[in-house]
């Protein structure tokens, strides 16, 4: 009996040590979730509304920006101000930088707004008639080493109704740093000195993965020059790197500033469901792979310089556009096909190899597709083993084809070629039955851009 008291006496003294360490657990996670609670109320109860009258004030409130901030600029004009918003949000409570009244903060002159951070968001600026001597006008960085990342621009303006103007510094509306930003429903228009109105900057220190959508692109006059592009991912020097960028939904009109209306000079990029309105050139992969080119639509209502799409490069898809009255020629055909340089520099014309191009309507346009258009002479590489099916080529008054080069290593399936002649003879896959057609529905200016412009 006495044994058997000692063991039952032993199993009740564990057990007792067991639930005193179980009741210990319960109060330490107890205890931590009150903690975070505190935390996560203090955080909440900490973020402020922050009014704001003038570029002075601004600056010295900027320094304690926390978390969760929004900073209320005044409505009025704000002449030749230099803002700089650097601060650090987090995804959950970014710090935000708006115009009280959206349009109403109206930014002039020699005005331009650096970024740079994390999580940050501006939205409801409007950047009118800006100088720009001192080459951006919205730049997201505020140093060279100082870039913002997951920040987004929303509902904000940048125009100009002035004529076109060499004599100014080149500079841009917006140039973008860092990786993982979102340029969203905002409005470029009227772009009138030179450099492009848009450009994604790669560096060292960002990854790219930017998405431009829903903005509208307003008309930009002939520059008469090179360097009058809409938008430009990347440069010659980082061509070969992978941006990932995303420019999705935008509506692109009377964009005239030269060939180039989109210059793509990166890799695995996505440009889908665009409209292009009456833009004279051509959306260009320059420097390019990899990159996806779908559902967009190019209306050129036969003007003469309206163009589709120009490939370079390797390993590119371009499917499901489509393209209508697209008179242009050259480098601004409704599908152009570029001839390369064998073992090119970095500013040169890479082969084209392996594209794909598939699903695509070309309707009504003078120069449906052209393979093998030379920049220079030394442009002797021809676009090699691409496949062609399952397109719509349809232009009753004119050649479909112009076949300049030799293709090697081409497939041709499926393709329905009703025109004045093909191009090619004896071409394979070709289907001359016209099939029941049904235009995709363009973008009208209410779906893209500011809200705010529409009641100007």
């Amino acid at each position: 009996m006495h044994q058997r008291g000692f063991l039952f006496s032993m199993k009740n003294q564990d057990f007792s040590k067991l639930l005193n360490s179980q009741t210990q657990t319960c109060v330490l996670i107890a205890v931590m979730i009150r903690c975070f609670a505190l935390f996560l109320f203090t955080s909440l109860v900490s973020a402020k509304e922050v009014p704001v009258a003038d570029a002075k004030t601004f600056a010295e409130v900027i320094k304690q920006a926390q978390p969760g901030d929004t900073f209320v600029l005044s409505a009025g004009e704000w002449p030749d101000v230099q803002m700089r918003f650097h601060a650090e949000g987090t995804m959950e409570h970014p710090v935000t930088l708006k115009a009280a009244t959206a349009g109403k903060t109206i930014f002039t002159g020699e005005s331009r707004l650096q970024i740079s951070g994390h999580h940050l968001i501006v939205e409801g600026l409007w950047f009118r008639e800006p100088m720009q001597g001192s080459g951006e006008v919205i730049e997201l960085r505020t140093a060279y080493d100082e870039l913002a990342s997951n920040c987004l621009i929303r509902n904000c303006a940048v125009t100009s109704s002035k004529p076109v103007d060499l004599g100014k510094k080149t500079s841009r509306f917006c140039s973008i740093y860092g990786s993982d930003n979102v340029i969203e429903h905002c409005h470029f228009e009227g772009k009138n000195t030179g450099g492009t109105t848009l450009v994604v900057w790669l560096t060292p220190g960002g990854d790219g993965r930017h998405s431009i959508r829903s903005n509208y692109f307003g008309s930009r006059s002939e520059l008469g020059e090179n360097g009058g592009e809409t938008i430009r991912l990347g440069d010659s020097k980082t061509h070969d790197q992978n941006a990932k960028c995303e420019i999705t939904g935008n509506l692109f009109y009377h964009c005239n500033g030269e060939g180039e209306i989109i210059s793509v000079k990166s890799c695995e990029n996505r440009l889908a469901n665009n409209t292009f309105i009456e833009c004279e050139g051509a959306l260009t992969l320059r420097h390019a792979h990899r990159c996806l080119v779908e559902g967009n639509l190019f209306a050129g209502n036969h003007n003469k310089n309206a163009g589709g799409i120009r490939i370079v490069g390797e390993d590119h898809v371009v499917r499901n556009n489509w393209i209508e009255n697209c008179d242009g020629d050259e480098y601004r055909c409704a599908l152009t096909f570029m001839n390369g340089i064998f073992e090119t520099d970095d500013s040169g014309y890479q082969q084209v190899k392996r594209a794909l191009l598939e699903g695509n309507t070309v309707l009504d346009s003078k120069f449906s597709l052209l393979i093998g258009k030379q920049y220079r002479k030394n442009c002797t590489a021809p676009p090699i083993d691409c496949v062609i099916r399952n397109n719509i080529f349809i232009s009753p008054g004119h050649q479909l084809i112009e076949l300049r080069t030799q293709a090697p290593g081409w497939k041709w399936e499926n393709n329905v070629m009703i025109g004045k002649r093909i191009g090619i003879e004896g071409l394979p896959g070709v289907n001359l039955t016209k099939p029941e057609l049904k235009r995709p529905k363009e973008l009208t200016r209410s779906e893209t851009g500011t809200d705010w412009m529409l009641q100007k």
